[in-house]
């Protein structure tokens, strides 16, 4: 097995490497003067099972076609398995037609990493489960229900934690988490007018003197966050936090978020933290660096992944 890493986040690679005690593969990753894409692997990969780490995050359309690039340079070195990790999977958003003569750009990109060689895919927390079958080769999307379940429990009185889904369409991620904690679940019910813009229209369930999480799969800008942690707390729950996979925090995001009513933001290290990020003093890292390894651990021995989250 050899572990190859792209640019995207080179921490997440170097941890899930420990993890694994095996050392990234050498490789030069590079840019030409027009910013065109340059891979070369420095060590033989013939008949290797070979994974690549490479997150599609900011920026998306330069991580993606380093993504693809890397698997076609592994196809050609005769690599014997190619699996894609890709812990944030941008274009996740676009996973059907919102609108006529619009894209399912979701789709176009799985069709680019299976034709670029990928034989199958490890990502993390899709946004739309859907997307799963979007792929015509094996894929495995991991939860990170069970690492967040682990650190709410050695940050709070799960007694009196109330979990929270943001909207409609995350219930099923709320729930799960609070299942696994024995805890209640609440909703908040919004409307969004318009991409990137949301209103709170009410809070169903019963969050009085509660400490509310909010549970997403991923932070963009932040508006949806903290206008959900405002209405929240005017019902009366007594302090609001959020654990959320992917903080993709775009410009502005991180800003926001420091200056809101949010006690706490938990995201995952999916996406390398930004200066930004790292200056928020309500925003904090929880790796998922050992999930990732040991499933590619058991993809590679051919051993159950979905059993890591029974």
């Amino acid at each position: 097995m050899k572990i190859v890493a792209g640019n995207s986040n080179k921490g997440l690679a170097v941890a899930i490497s420990k993890y694994l005690n095996l050392p990234l593969a050498n490789c030069t990753i590079k840019r030409f003067a027009d910013d065109e894409v340059y891979v070369e692997i420095h060590e033989n990969v013939r008949g290797e099972d070979v994974f690549v780490i490479q997150p599609t995050a900011y920026p998306v359309n330069d991580h993606l076609m380093e993504l693809l690039v890397i698997i076609d340079a592994l196809k050609r070195s005769s690599a014997r398995r190619i699996t894609a990790v890709i812990p944030y999977f941008g274009y996740a958003r676009q996973d059907r037609k919102s609108a006529p003569r619009s894209p399912i750009s979701a789709k176009l990109v799985a069709n680019l990493i299976t034709i670029s060689g990928a034989n199958r895919v490890l990502t993390l927390d899709l946004h739309a489960g859907q997307i799963q079958g979007f792929f015509d080769i094996p894929t495995d999307n991991l939860t990170a229900a069970p690492v967040m379940v682990r650190d709410i429990k050695n940050h709070y009185d799960i007694g009196k934690v109330t979990i929270v889904s943001p909207d409609a369409g995350g219930v099923v991620r709320a729930r799960n988490v609070a299942g696994r904690l024995g805890a209640p679940l609440a909703i908040v019910d919004k409307r969004r007018p318009k991409a990137g813009v949301s209103e709170v229209m009410n809070i169903i369930g019963d969050v009085k003197g509660q400490s509310c999480i909010l549970i997403d799969d991923m932070v963009d800008s932040g508006g949806t966050l903290v206008n959900a942690a405002d209405a929240i707390l005017k019902a009366g729950a007594k302090e609001v936090s959020a654990y959320i996979t992917h903080g993709v925090l775009s410009k502005g995001a991180a800003e926001r978020i420091a200056s809101s009513n949010l006690k706490e933001l938990v995201v995952t290290d999916s996406i390398e933290e930004t200066n930004a990020v790292k200056a928020a003093k309500n925003i904090r890292i929880m790796t998922i660096a050992n999930l990732i390894g040991e499933a590619i651990a058991r993809t590679s021995t051919e051993q159950s992944v979905s059993s890591l989250f029974d």
